[in-house]
């Protein structure tokens, strides 16, 4: 494996763990549109700064494809 396959592989395991640590209005309540605060609410404190890093972590990730694609 190369240091490419190696970055890309650990950028996609931290990228798993921030998409389920994002949880939000969970269960049937959540899909049907009830429960708190309707369907938008405002990101706060860590939730937002989760969000921003699987943002960026996805960025990354798909530059990591990209340059392998580039460079294979």
């Amino acid at each position: 494996m190369d240091l490419l396959s190696i970055a890309q592989l650990v950028v996609s395991v931290l990228l798993i763990i921030l998409i389920l640590l994002q949880e939000r209005s969970s269960g049937l309540s959540g899909i049907l549109g009830g429960g708190e605060g309707g369907f938008y609410q405002t990101r706060r404190g860590l939730e937002k700064t989760i969000f921003f890093g699987t943002i960026t972590l996805a960025i990354v990730f798909v530059g990591l494809a990209i340059a392998g694609l580039l460079l294979s």
